[in-house]
């Protein structure tokens, strides 16, 4: 997910969703689908969301509720799917999966405390994205037209590549990641309430005054998914010393520090592995009596929980014009 601390590196500013219209994005599928995963396990009853023999697949109400905001603003959404996991990242991933057991533990006392807003907050931290997630989202992405595109490792790091070949206007996503993979222009918040925020890599390389290596450099000093951070360097000391000292390993000898695996977290971040192997129609033609079936009938979600969420991209067809979806 990134070091949250990035953004007080990044130049950042919210931007009307007129500005950001008739654009093309390519999201990063897991972080968005995760962020909605976990707000409806959070606030909707999961009966509502819980098949007969159990299966959950809170993601098709998720999915549903916020791609209407894309359509509405007359946005085209292309889903970057992750591959394979990077191997640096298995210790946070590690990390992570022992947060979650002691979440699920404490999850268990809640509910025998009879503890509801205890219960869905843990509910919600405890969400993973298992593989019938992944493949009921891709299924009901495809009735819906939106464009998919398959990264070999991480799905930021194509959709930061796939935006500096112009094929798409902005990366979607949450995680200030995407500012050391080189997106150019990044759109957050795009299904929050209120504005999107626009993070901007060109203008934050130039307020700083260094070079795209230069920022990963901070970055690594400041901690990664890859890496911890080195002792007492927060952002402002990171691009201090960096510009004192010109790069990661000058800073490092001049405090006596060690970054482990150096050389290999910044080719992730300066030279991540992605592919030229995508293609796709940005004109779409959404089959809604088709998704409606697949999320209702055949994952038994509850209709009241959807049809809104169908209402509006219905809604969105006709007021952005049929022409600009068909």
């Amino acid at each position: 997910m990134g070091n949250a601390s990035l953004r007080d590196l990044a130049v950042i500013e919210e931007v009307s969703f007129d500005e950001v219209s008739n654009s093309v994005v390519a999201v990063d599928a897991h972080n968005w689908l995760y962020r909605y995963l976990t707000t409806t396990v959070k606030w909707t009853s999961d009966h509502k969301y819980t098949t007969a023999d159990g299966t959950e697949v809170a993601n098709l109400v998720g999915v549903v509720q916020g791609l209407p905001k894309f359509f509405e603003h007359d946005i085209t959404p292309i889903f970057v799917f992750d591959g394979a996991v990077t191997e640096l990242k298995e210790d946070e991933i590690e990390e992570r999966r022992e947060r979650r057991e002691k979440d699920e533990s404490r999850l268990e006392d809640a509910r025998e405390r009879g503890d509801s807003v205890e219960v869905a907050r843990l509910e919600s931290r405890t969400q993973r994205l298992t593989q019938t997630i992944v493949d009921t989202t891709r299924d009901l992405l495809d009735l819906l037209d939106v464009p998919v595109v398959d990264a070999p490792a991480e799905g930021e790091g194509q959709a930061a590549y796939m935006a500096r070949q112009g094929d798409v206007d902005y990366v979607g996503t949450e995680d200030y990641d995407a500012l050391l993979l080189g997106a150019p222009l990044t759109l957050r918040q795009l299904t929050s309430k209120g504005n999107p925020e626009l993070m901007d890599f060109e203008a934050t390389l130039d307020h700083h005054g260094i070079t795209w290596e230069q920022l990963v450099d901070a970055a690594i000093l400041m901690g990664t998914d890859f890496n911890p951070g080195v002792d007492g360097i927060g952002p402002k000391t990171a691009i201090t010393e960096i510009k004192e000292h010109g790069d990661l390993w000058a800073v490092l000898e001049a405090r006596g520090e060690h970054v482990e695996q150096a050389d290999r977290i910044r080719s992730l971040f300066l030279d991540p592995a992605v592919t030229d192997e995508y293609s796709f129609d940005t004109d779409l033609d959404p089959d809604l009596d088709a998704a409606r079936r697949f999320v209702v009938d055949e994952w038994e979600v509850d209709a009241g929980e959807v049809e809104r969420g169908f209402e509006r991209i219905e809604d969105s067809l006709v007021q952005t014009g049929l022409d600009r979806w068909t």
